[in-house]
């Protein structure tokens, strides 16, 4: 596993955005993908598997302490580009992420059931490959197939140690996804988190003690901001008829793991 790192979720409004900006800045740097563009952001696309039984949307709406996500993350649709499995694993309060790259046109060999292999991969190393090989043997464990293709632009602020990260997230959209393809242009896609900016707080080990002010400059609770989830929710049973039942009912965003603003495992390492 990549190092262990804690998520703090926030929604916020686009002045109170802009503001978080500002105050960062102070801090941190912005990472190598925003710096230069407009408004500061870059697309992010993300191709989500899962059961037919929705497995791990399940396990997000129930609340399981320990659970993970399966998704194919990438930000352009050439063939040659690189796209990333992406085993994302939450143990109680801790996130952990385990990812390997490979080519574009690797994607559908892969999840058809091709087993990884080194020439596979954009970074040849054990830790890609193992991050690949675990990726495919959970999703044939379950079974897991595509199911939403999700894109938001994303403003990203990284420490020079990477220990410290703020992202913003804003626009997100969802599509129905059922097949091993890599793009990036949706028809007929559910808007989520609307007229709201998803505000994050990464960390690893020592929660930052500018955060508290930043936090508390923001004015802002810590919510649960699950973008599969809202999309899932979003898209209903009407467009994911093919996958099995889906629970039609609102957004959960006022009552989702709403805690304090800074919880007391944070604090306790501050």
């Amino acid at each position: 596993m990549q190092t262990s790192r804690f998520e703090l979720k926030y929604l916020v409004s686009e002045e109170t955005a802009l503001r978080v900006r500002d105050f960062v800045r102070c801090y941190i740097g912005f990472d190598e993908y925003s710096e230069g563009r407009p408004n500061f952001s870059y697309p992010v696309h993300s191709l989500y598997l899962d059961s037919d039984s929705l497995k791990t949307y399940w396990d997000t709406i129930n609340g399981d302490k320990n659970r993970y996500k399966l998704r194919i993350r990438y930000y352009d649709a050439a063939p040659t580009s690189p796209v990333f499995f992406e085993i994302k694993r939450r143990v109680n309060s801790c996130i952990m992420k385990q990812r390997g790259g490979v080519r574009a046109n690797m994607v559908a060999p892969l999840l058809a059931g091709q087993f990884p292999q080194m020439d596979h991969l954009l970074s040849k190393n054990l830790k890609s490959l193992m991050a690949i090989q675990n990726f495919c043997t959970l999703t044939q464990t379950i079974h897991a197939k595509p199911r939403v293709h999700i894109f938001y632009m994303r403003e990203a602020y990284v420490s020079d140690d990477d220990r410290t990260r703020v992202t913003m997230d804003r626009a997100v959209q969802a599509e129905e996804n059922l097949h091993p393809s890599v793009k990036t242009v949706m028809h007929n896609p559910a808007h989520t988190f609307q007229g709201v900016v998803i505000l994050e707080l990464k960390f690893t080990n020592r929660f930052p003690t500018w955060f508290r002010d930043l936090i508390r400059m923001a004015n802002a609770m810590q919510c649960g901001a699950a973008k599969y989830v809202e999309s899932i929710q979003a898209l209903g049973t009407g467009r994911l008829k093919t996958i099995g039942s889906v629970v039609e009912e609102p957004s959960r965003l006022s009552n989702f793991r709403r805690g304090d603003d800074v919880p007391e495992w944070a604090l306790a390492r501050s």
